[in-house]
């Protein structure tokens, strides 16, 4: 059996959510009212991307102290100009969608170096569904023909923890069972699930659950298959 551990940030906060809300709990975390954030929509397609920027709440909340930050070009990623509202920012927030764009947009870019940077001088990342399972360092359903794919053509993630895969809408989809093939394959990953409107918070190499339902873990080192709650 390997000795590999999962591994939190040093220094930071993450909130990893199933999809849902709580976004109240990070604006919280991120330091209240008025703090820096960035948005970061990417993992919408075009469409939701298009009603994300001009919703009139969210043009509003640009005005104060929100800014949307997205490209699907990895080298604008990988420029001075597009990291800046990163190194002004207290925190930063992935939408939903598919993670498989997030990884193509940002892996080993400046500006996935800027997202550890935030991390290390105390930020917050949060994210729910797509912008959880990025956060992890392998990917599941990140392949582009579905996200009924586990284990597809994309499984690298950002890596704000390290040797843990996030699942998403667990209960709702009814995907009790999903991580189980994963962890049986990579048996020193840890699989964590997320209900929606439920999450946790990831401080160093412990986190405390938030929000409305249970986070089941899968953990192949106690009992291949077994699931707790």
């Amino acid at each position: 059996m390997s000795d590999v551990q999962t591994r939190g940030p040093k220094n930071g906060t993450l909130m990893i959510t199933g999809g849902g809300g709580l976004w109240d709990e990070f604006v919280e975390l991120a330091g209240g009212e008025g703090t820096p954030i960035v948005a970061i929509p990417t993992a919408m397609d075009d469409e939701q991307l298009t009603k994300f920027i001009d919703d009139p709440k969210r043009v509003e909340e640009a005005k104060k102290n929100i800014t949307i930050l997205h490209t699907r070009d990895p080298e604008k990623a990988n420029s001075e100009e597009f990291v800046q509202p990163i190194r002004e920012a207290r925190a930063i927030h992935f939408t939903g969608g598919r993670h498989w764009r997030l990884a193509d947009a940002y892996l080993n870019t400046l500006a996935h170096q800027e997202f550890h940077n935030l991390l290390d001088r105390g930020g917050v990342i949060a994210g729910g569904s797509a912008g959880a399972t990025i956060q992890g360092s392998y990917m599941v359903r990140g392949d582009t023909a579905g996200n009924h794919i586990m284990m597809g053509d994309h499984t690298e993630g950002l890596g704000f923890v390290q040797n843990v895969i996030f699942d998403q809408h667990l209960l709702q989809r009814n995907r009790h069972f999903d991580l189980i093939e994963v962890i049986e394959k990579y048996p020193h990953l840890l699989g964590v699930g997320l209900d929606v409107n439920t999450g946790i918070v990831v401080r160093g190499d412990e986190f405390e659950v938030v929000g409305e339902h249970r986070v089941a873990i899968y953990d192949y080192a106690h009992s291949t298959g077994h699931i707790s709650a």
